[in-house]
């Protein structure tokens, strides 16, 4: 298997937030044979799991939804404010449109569906690691139409709205590529690559790179993996 080249040989750290004992315990059994993943700490409270995350900093969260006390959206944005950057992947029972669009637009890195099979997990883990989307595959459609039926009115219809540049780069969103892989392919600064996908996402009246991601599949600009 390729490795990107932004990708070293330490292994990606999780941590998961979690108030069902059997679903951490699982995580953590399907980890431990895996060299390229490793959980780092595992808690059932979402205050403990806030503290811990702002404290270790783990490369990724896997974030229950509803937990007592304070639910995975309210968690997620209290993990933004606080300033952490690392890879947070919402795992939950819920298929609900308006769950999934609210936590991608809340900062979510991905969402995925408690009941996928083991090696789906890893797979998509994997993928979050390197800095792409992480969606289980029945929520790409469900995802697509909500967000063409919650886009402003008078937002333009299409690609015909993006400059070249700006299809290009999100041709390479929908890859799934970071800003930093982004800017490597292409020969321009990150910061460039940020400045084209805030624009691109004003243009076609989307809120994040995730949704522009997902919409650019939907249109055919690249493959669905």
């Amino acid at each position: 298997m390729n490795t990107p080249a932004d990708v070293t040989d330490s292994p990606a750290t999780l941590m998961v937030i979690d108030d069902h004992p059997l679903l951490r315990r699982g995580v953590r059994q399907l980890l431990e044979v895996e060299d390229d993943l490793t959980l780092v700490s595992d808690t059932g409270s979402p205050h403990e799991g806030l503290a811990q995350a702002l404290e270790q900093e783990p490369d990724m969260l896997l974030l229950d939804l509803n937990m007592p006390d304070l639910d995975g959206l309210a968690l997620l944005s209290r993990l933004r404010a606080g300033g952490y950057a690392g890879r947070i992947i919402m795992y939950t029972v819920s298929d609900q449109e308006d769950n999934v669009v609210d936590a991608l637009r809340n900062g979510a890195d991905g969402y995925l569906l408690k009941d996928m099979e083991p090696e789906d997990l890893v797979h998509q883990l994997r993928q979050a690691a390197r800095g792409q989307m992480a969606i289980s595959d029945d929520l790409t459609g469900l995802l697509a139409r909500a967000l063409r039926n919650q886009r402003p009115a008078g937002a333009p219809a299409g690609l015909d709205a993006l400059t070249r540049r700006e299809r290009e780069i999100l041709r390479e969103l929908a890859e799934g590529m970071s800003n930093k892989l982004i800017a490597r392919e292409l020969a321009i600064t990150e910061g460039t690559v940020k400045v084209h996908v805030k624009h691109l996402l004003k243009k076609l009246g989307l809120r994040s790179r995730v949704e522009a991601a997902v919409w650019a599949v939907q249109q055919g600009l690249a493959p669905d993996h």
